[in-house]
């Protein structure tokens, strides 16, 4: 097992007020993405636990790039890793995070 850890500070909070959300799958080729309300409100930690060694420089551009791209303020990203590929990694953190994006009554 390999863990990375990427924090970023940022210009913008996440929107809405949803505290916890989960999507994907942990399997062969997939990833599970559990995102958290839980940092202060410019910044922004991904933690990822993969089983492929030497991605390093892909997990990073892929979440430099989310991160640039939306506004993470305040969220903890922990992701478990299949074997996605970046283009599997994109889809799972942007469905995580528009399920942060909703107003919980």
């Amino acid at each position: 097992m390999q863990d990375l850890t990427f924090t970023h500070e940022v210009a913008e909070r996440a929107t809405g007020n949803t505290k916890l959300a989960i999507t994907g799958v942990v399997a062969s080729g997939n990833l599970e993405v559990l995102v958290e309300r839980a940092l202060p409100e410019k910044q922004c930690v991904v933690k990822i636990r993969t089983t492929v060694r030497g991605f390093d420089p892909v997990w990073k551009a892929v979440v430099d790039g989310f991160v640039e791209r939306f506004p993470t303020g305040g969220l903890r990203f922990s992701i478990n890793d299949g074997g996605a590929r970046p283009d599997t990694v994109s889809l799972r953190l942007s469905q995580a995070l528009r399920l942060m994006e909703k107003t919980e009554q």
